[in-house]
């Protein structure tokens, strides 16, 4: 069993048996045909993942690893928020129709702000720090930005990552570890899209920076699962598990803007079979 099939079972189970349902309350989300979408929701879930021994892939059903690596490349690397530069359509019903999901995600990494080094966005920050400040305790995104929320499809939900440098106790060399900060997670269609991706997104920080991948560490506010999702979770916690699979990344690459979808892959990676027709709420 993968440590991540772990986490996830019990993370799912916890939810079903000890959260809240918001059945009856005043929520947003609906579903196509009009009903309101409720949940059940655990507050502050914490689940940390040792890249340094896994990937953290789950074997239950298979991530569509190819698709959550172009869309953390579509937020970190092209800096975009138009959906008609991503491969997937997962953000199409978020979208305008010249494609734009307005100043949200991407368009916020992008900003360039003014530092005493000089102007630079987010991501070349944090990679400017890694290089020349490891040891910082200020390395860190965020894309939730008050004074642009009107102007978002949607908000963003995995907002923020904090970096932190320690140092392995075996290879001496500098560990690259990460909190991820995630305002709402609907489980079944995102968590481990989103794990796998900022996974991957730290790998590649790690070895641009001259480091090896440490630990990334997942919260989330409120993780939910919602009602219609609920028969799904049961059966698929219930399937057989696997090892987890074998994480590549392309030695050669040195700059974080080089990488593309054939500098990563996942090998061995055995899993149950897709869930099909997983009904989205919006």
């Amino acid at each position: 069993m993968s440590l991540a099939d772990k986490l996830f079972i019990d993370m799912c189970k916890d939810i079903l048996e000890n959260g809240t349902s918001t059945e009856g309350e005043k929520v947003r989300p609906k579903w196509a045909d009009g009903s309101f979408a409720y949940t059940i929701k655990k507050f502050g879930v914490v689940n940390r993942y040792d890249l340094s021994k896994e990937f953290p892939a789950l074997t239950l059903r298979r991530t569509a690893f190819k698709s959550c690596v172009d869309e953390i490349l579509w937020i970190w690397q092209k800096k975009s928020n138009n959906v008609n530069k991503l491969n997937s359509h997962i953000w199409d019903s978020w979208a305008d129709e010249q494609g734009s999901i307005g100043k949200a995600y991407g368009y916020q990494l992008g900003v360039k702000h003014r530092y005493k080094e000089g102007d630079m966005d987010q991501v070349d920050r944090i990679i400017y720090d890694l290089k020349n400040n490891p040891y910082s305790r200020r390395i860190m995104s965020n894309i939730y930005v008050h004074q642009d929320l009107h102007e978002m499809n949607l908000y963003p939900c995995a907002y923020s990552m904090t970096f932190n440098v320690t140092k392995g106790e075996d290879s001496g060399r500098l560990k690259l570890n990460a909190v991820l900060n995630q305002r709402s997670q609907d489980v079944l269609a995102a968590n481990n899209w989103n794990v796998c991706q900022y996974a991957v997104l730290l790998h590649m920080l790690a070895q641009v920076s001259g480091m090896e991948a440490g630990e990334l560490v997942h919260v989330i506010a409120d993780a939910h699962i919602y009602d219609r999702h609920i028969p799904i979770i049961r059966e698929l916690i219930a399937r057989p598990v696997y090892e987890a699979p074998s994480f590549w990344i392309n030695p050669d690459i040195k700059n974080f803007y080089d990488f593309t979808l054939e500098d990563v892959r996942l090998d061995d990676y055995v899993t149950g079979p897709k869930v099909e027709n997983i009904p989205v709420a919006v």
